[in-house]
């Protein structure tokens, strides 16, 4: 935040009397140091980072001072931070990732006269190290020239118990601020000299734009040499006017640098003819290959609320080339890209989200496309659900009726119904200013089993579980009821009716059949009967033929026993067999009548 620091200013005025005890503890620890005589054991001292760079009008770095405390752990730290307020503005003071955790105070900035003020503690059992960061700040180009950032009070006290001085010195930062925020590719350059060849075109494949940055530390560099050309001289740095040095003849068109440390650098190239030195040619380039801080994600209100849009800070901070913009996924839903235009101090409201506990994950990039990853998680309370106090447990298809009930002013309620089996349809319905809801449905429901449920959702999108289930019996119509009864009734008896008449035609045409046959078997009985009299007549009549002859020769001779018994049993036999036959053929004609 921004103050106006004046002799009379009532706001300074009312923060020094709402100091609470830390910071009189603070206090009186800086003031028996200063009286106290003590020397000091251990050294420690306050440094910015970056401390050098080029920035264009209009542009926005940030900067961050660091405490290095190596052999004495350090509990407290306080001072003022100038800066020119003609050339540069803060636009956002952050305590992210400090190692000071409890602040006497806020820090807080003024624009107006060029200052930053800070105290704050580092609890038992202090700070030991050589990179504790402190504070970061965002500055905004005003204007170009020379700009410093110095300590203009400060101190760094001992975690002893006595609040020793361990502080020793502290750097200062100077920035060079230019009028190109973001020149093209095209290099700067200076004039030849009369004889001398034009200042050549400097282009990189790898680092095409200057006003970019690049996660590549491997800078490639091409130029024009034309055919009367026999030197070049080339040189890389952090000045964006420097003179190359290193000469090559021949001379070089293009040169390929490695494993170079982040930073803004400016690549130098001069080329000489047969005459002379021409123009001096300038390219600058910029390589930050170091993802973002580690930050955290902060709810505005705390991670657990009704709130269905929580709003979070996000307020990571990259050293070199800045924070371009973030990246938000929460759940299985897809990322959301946030740019840092779109936030307002550094806040972000998230889409509304259903009621339920969530897993948030932030992605931080730079302007060179590094980014860090942290995560959260935070819980959406359920607003109550409805109260649904009437409903019909029986109805009609194709009929209206009504559902009655309450929840919160003017809202939402959402009423759904389920058939068995199916998918839940739903109707929308607003409560009144007591929260009460009349809702009449069943005109698109069918007939069948429903379960019925409801769920509320307030003016802020906030939504409710479920209410309790209830069961709706959708009968037929009347008429449909009728007409299914005698449906039923045509399914089974149509079928059995059918089936009779089958039977009955199954049995004449067997009748018919038989009847055929019986004919059929009668005229065949009849000729066989026929065909049999006549062969038997003929046999009889051959028998009794030889019969003849056998008693002829009796006149002759008298017959042996033997042909007298053939003869009586010949006739006997032929009687017998007459008999049979004839009583085979009465028996088959009676089963055929």
């Amino acid at each position: 935040m921004e103050k106006i620091i004046t002799k009379n200013n009532p706001l300074r005025a009312t923060n020094i009397k709402l100091i609470n005890t830390k910071f009189l503890l603070v206090s009186i620890s800086f003031i028996l140091v200063l009286f106290s005589g003590i020397k000091v054991a251990e050294a420690a001292t306050l440094y910015f980072s970056p401390s050098s760079g080029s920035y264009a009008i209009g542009q926005t770095f940030n900067v961050s001072l660091y405490v290095s405390s190596a052999n004495e752990p350090m509990n407290a730290s306080q001072g003022i931070i100038n800066f020119p307020a003609d050339k540069l503005q803060i636009t956002n003071l952050s305590k992210s990732n400090s190692v000071l955790t409890l602040w006497v105070q806020d820090p807080y900035y003024s624009n107006t006269d060029g200052s930053i003020n800070f105290a704050g503690v580092v609890p038992n059992p202090g700070f030991i190290g050589s990179s504790g960061k402190i504070l970061t700040f965002t500055f905004k180009v005003r204007d170009s020239g020379e700009a410093s950032l110095s300590l203009a009070r400060g101190s760094v006290l001992a975690n002893d118990g006595l609040g020793t001085q361990i502080l020793v010195g502290a750097t200062s930062a100077n920035f060079i601020l230019t009028h190109g925020a973001n020149e093209p590719t095209a290099p700067e350059s200076t004039s030849p000299t009369i004889n001398g060849p034009l200042a050549p075109l400097i282009s990189s494949p790898t680092h095409p734009d200057p006003g970019k940055w690049y996660a590549n530390l491997n800078p490639k560099f091409n130029w024009l040499v034309n055919g009367d050309i026999t030197s070049a001289k080339i040189l890389y740095g952090k000045y964006p006017d420097s003179q190359p040095s290193v000469a090559y003849t021949p001379a070089i068109s293009e040169k390929q640098l490695e494993n170079i440390t982040d930073g803004i650098y400016y690549f130098h190239v001069q080329l000489k003819n047969k005459d002379d030195w021409g123009g001096i040619s300038h390219f600058r380039f910029q390589i930050d290959t170091v993802p973002p801080e580690p930050f955290a994600i902060k709810f505005v209100g705390g991670n657990k609320s009704d709130n269905p849009k929580p709003t979070i800070i996000l307020d990571a901070v990259d050293v070199l080339s800045g924070i371009d913009y973030y990246k938000v996924k929460i759940g299985n839903a897809d990322f959301i890209v946030v740019p840092m235009s779109s936030l307002s101090n550094n806040r972000y409201t998230l889409p509304l989200q259903d009621p339920g506990k969530k897993t948030i994950l932030v992605q931080a990039y730079d302007k060179a496309g590094n980014y860090i990853t942290t995560s959260d998680e935070f819980i959406i309370d359920p607003i109550n659900p409805p109260t649904i106090t009437e409903y019909p447990q029986k109805s009609v298809a194709g009929e209206i009726f009504t559902i009655k009930g309450y929840s919160y002013p003017n809202s939402q309620v959402v009423v759904l119904f389920q058939k068995s089996g199916g998918q839940p349809q739903s109707q929308t319905v607003k409560t009144d200013n007591e929260g009460n809801f009349i809702l009449r449905a069943g005109e698109e429901l069918s007939d069948g089993l429903y379960k019925l449920w409801a769920q509320a959702i307030d003016g802020r999108g906030a939504k409710s579980y479920p209410s309790e289930t209830l069961t709706i019996i959708i009968e037929k119509t009347a008429f449909l009821r009728i007409g299914s009864t005698a449906v039923s009734f045509l399914a089974v008896i149509i079928p059995f009716i059918s089936l009779i008449i089958l039977l009955i035609f199954i049995f004449l045409y067997a009748w018919h059949r038989l009847s055929r046959f019986r004919n059929e078997l009668k005229k065949e009985v009849h000729e066989v009967e026929t065909v049999l009299h006549q062969a038997f007549d003929f046999l009889k009549e051959e028998i009794r033929t030889q019969i003849k002859i056998i008693e002829k020769a009796r006149t002759k001779r008298q017959l042996t026993e033997d042909e007298e018994r053939l003869i009586s049993r010949l006739r006997r036999d032929l009687d017998a067999a007459e008999k049979l036959v004839r009583k085979e053929i009465e028996d088959v004609r009676k089963e055929l009548e």
